[in-house]
């Protein structure tokens, strides 16, 4: 197993020849249990090469023995210590960059966008059975040394079968503010709840306005009617006024798809073809 050092934000991993790894510690009381978590991230990740999705590069699964109070008593337990391992990345979250002073230029932004389209494209497509990430977020998006952003994080993941579009489930766990509404109403999962959770990414990314997660909107259900009434056509120009007309353009694109992802209704929102076929020009609407 590496040797685990403190970070800021996450654990840095030392392999044996010097080279940095990133760890992940599954904790004992998260809304999925470890050996959920584990299986999902380790059996899909490893099926998964992509420049866009973060690279596992292995995992450590030891038996510890913890002493536990149970019915008044304190017993030596065994207790599963589960931690995975993946490829290093300096610059972290794209969250510290969106919400802070580090915020980056249009061209960096819009790249980004693609770039993690191209992720979810081939999570949806370019894989025998489609995976269904179920938490895109800006925190769940890793950036390299060049800014590509890495989509991360396939704790809550789930593999279709080859012929199946859709599941049910009972236990709806996942971001608040980015959950799809037939995921938390329903129980409903499908390619289209990564849409939803894609659509609120982009828009954040567009435009800087940043969710504030709780109960009380866990579909962002506010934070989308608060930006379709602000990112009005005037707003964007009088916002971005010193974009030249491709950048103006692109923003545009951008809220207007974001805003399409976040239809209510799974059927009208488009599909991930369609709108790296629009980032890149190909196409006009839905």
């Amino acid at each position: 197993m590496p040797t685990c050092i403190d970070n800021l934000e996450a654990k840095q991993g030392v392999l044996p020849d010097g080279g940095m790894i990133a760890v992940k510690k599954l904790e004992e009381n998260s809304s999925v249990p470890p050996e959920k978590q584990f299986t999902n991230e380790v059996g899909n990740l490893m099926a998964i090469q992509h420049e866009n999705i973060v690279k596992l590069v292995g995992s450590c699964y030891e038996m510890q023995k913890k002493v536990v109070e149970h019915n008044g008593k304190y017993i030596i337990v065994d207790v599963a210590e589960t931690f995975l391992c993946y490829e290093y990345l300096p610059r972290g979250s794209l969250d510290k960059y969106l919400f802070e002073s580090q915020r980056f230029d249009w061209d960096t932004r819009f790249n980004i966008i693609k770039g993690i389209c191209k992720g979810l494209h081939f999570l949806h497509t370019g894989m025998d059975t489609p995976v269904v990430h179920m938490d895109i977020k800006p925190d769940n998006i890793l950036l390299d040394d060049k800014m590509a952003p890495k989509i991360s994080d396939f704790g809550l993941s789930r593999i279709f079968g080859k012929e199946q579009t859709r599941m049910n489930t009972q236990n709806v766990v996942g971001s608040l503010g980015y959950l799809a509404p037939e995921y938390l109403y329903r129980g409903e999962i499908s390619t289209q709840s990564d849409i939803y959770s894609l659509g609120l990414l982009i828009i954040q990314i567009s435009t800087g306005d940043k969710i504030t997660p709780n109960n009380d909107d866990k579909c962002g259900t506010k934070f989308i009617e608060q930006v379709r009434q602000k990112w009005t056509l005037p707003q964007i120009t009088s916002t971005y006024a010193a974009f030249d007309a491709r950048r103006l353009q692109e923003v545009k694109i951008c809220i207007q798809i974001g805003l399409e992802c976040v239809e209510v209704e799974r059927k009208e929102r488009p599909s991930i073809v369609n709108i790296i076929d629009r980032l890149n020009g190909k196409r006009e609407a839905k």
